[in-house]
């Protein structure tokens, strides 16, 4: 799934965590949580969840409050 189609339903800490962790290798649980909550990848493993388009996007929507 696209992750603009989810990322509104990212909760904010989630979103925050992301923001200022840019292309992380792995992300923590609770992180992983808020994506498959929001309606994003349900990992196996705790690495690769996102995309490098994925992060683009993270990185682009880093300017805007939500």
């Amino acid at each position: 799934m696209e992750i603009y189609m989810w990322w509104l339903d990212l909760n904010l800490n989630s979103k925050e965590w992301l923001r200022e962790n840019l292309r992380a290798e792995e992300l923590p649980l609770h992180v992983l949580q808020g994506i498959a909550e929001a309606g994003g990848p349900h990992p196996e493993t705790l690495v690769a969840v996102l995309t490098g388009q994925d992060w683009d996007f993270i990185e682009a929507q880093s300017e805007f409050i939500d």
